[in-house]
């Protein structure tokens, strides 16, 4: 069953993305496309997320291009956290509940469903941050805290980089400030 679809428009440079949540088997399914220019080179990203009922991360995959280069990249998670990028451990980033893809604020849904933190709490959040174009999985640290209703405001890399994120009623961000904005109402 679809939840929710949702269309950005990159901010900081040429670019979109579409969107849908869909329930599915117990879980939930992320998947959309981004197309954007990187190193001034068009690209086009074909990616799905795929989560449990407590909203942790199970798989990743992202396909497309960038350029003439082709991607083909499959995250995987298993019961104990331990994560492989293309069939390889990946022991930075053991532990990690959330897959967090540089390219899109799809992923920003995950921590914001599984925290469910109400307003005027704040909570640390280590994903595995899938890094484009480079196409390394490491360890991004965050921090979450709930402002207002529909409204977080994020950090990552020690509060280097903060931002406030608006949100539908679902938890999908409508507004990534500075960087995506949903197209229309």
């Amino acid at each position: 069953m679809i939840i929710s679809s949702i269309l950005w428009h990159r901010l900081d440079q040429p670019g979109h993305d579409a969107a849908r949540l869909e329930e599915q088997g117990g879980g939930y399914r992320i998947e959309g496309t981004a197309v954007f220019g990187e190193d001034e080179q068009p690209c086009r990203l074909d990616y799905r997320v795929t989560c449990d009922a407590r909203w942790h991360t199970r798989s990743a995959t992202v396909c497309g291009w960038m350029g003439t280069t082709a991607i083909d990249w499959l995250i995987a998670v298993d019961d104990a956290r331990a994560w492989t990028f293309n069939g390889l451990a990946c022991p930075a980033v053991v532990g990690c509940e959330d897959v967090d893809l540089s390219f899109t604020p799809a992923t920003n849904l995950l921590p914001i469903r599984r925290l469910a933190l109400p307003v005027g709490v704040r909570s640390n959040v280590r994903a595995a941050w899938l890094r484009f174009p480079e196409g390394v999985l490491e360890p991004l640290e965050q921090t979450y805290s709930h402002v207002a209703e529909r409204q977080y405001a994020y950090e990552s890399s020690g509060g280097t980089f903060r931002t406030l994120l608006d949100t539908n009623d679902v938890g999908i961000v409508t507004d990534y400030h500075g960087l995506w904005r949903r197209v229309g109402s």
